[in-house]
């Protein structure tokens, strides 16, 4: 018998996969607990939907996070941070506050998570600071760090 997950279940499948199942095991576990439906025309088409709606919702997502690159592209990120003499900084410029100034100047809101820093940027001038915005789709950001 065919049926149609509505929750992963152990080696047996994941959410929304469609798959063979005997009839006993269907009937007297899966049913009963709720964790599959059959998977007549009905609840397939409700599945189809259901996927053409999250692809939809996932392209949209990746649109947006390619019109945040692109701007992204196009900055140059300015923090004033306190230095000494030679040029080195007083603590370092990390990605939480590469986020807020983002948000404060530009008004782009990027989760600190998301900003790849290997380490805190500890000394002045232009660095090239990358964000994974969504799957695939990486936004290059130019960081200035200057002394006050």
């Amino acid at each position: 018998m065919k049926v149609i997950l509505k929750e992963d279940i152990k080696g047996v499948g994941k959410k929304d996969q469609v798959i063979n199942a005997s009839d006993g095991y269907a009937r007297n576990f899966l049913f009963p607990k709720n964790l599959a439906v059959e998977a007549n025309n009905e609840n397939m088409a409700k599945l189809k939907a259901k996927q053409n709606s999250a692809k939809f919702q996932k392209d949209q997502e990746r649109e947006e996070a390619l019109k945040v690159a692109d701007k992204l592209s196009k900055i140059l990120l300015k923090i004033k941070v306190k230095a000494g003499e030679n040029g080195k900084i007083f603590g370092g410029v990390s990605a939480k506050e590469i986020a807020q100034e983002l948000e404060k100047e530009y008004k782009i809101k990027v989760d600190k998570k998301k900003i790849d820093l290997k380490d805190t940027i500890k000394t002045l001038g232009i660095q090239t600071v990358e964000i994974k915005l969504f799957e695939g789709v990486i936004g290059k950001l130019k960081v200035d760090v200057i002394s006050e």
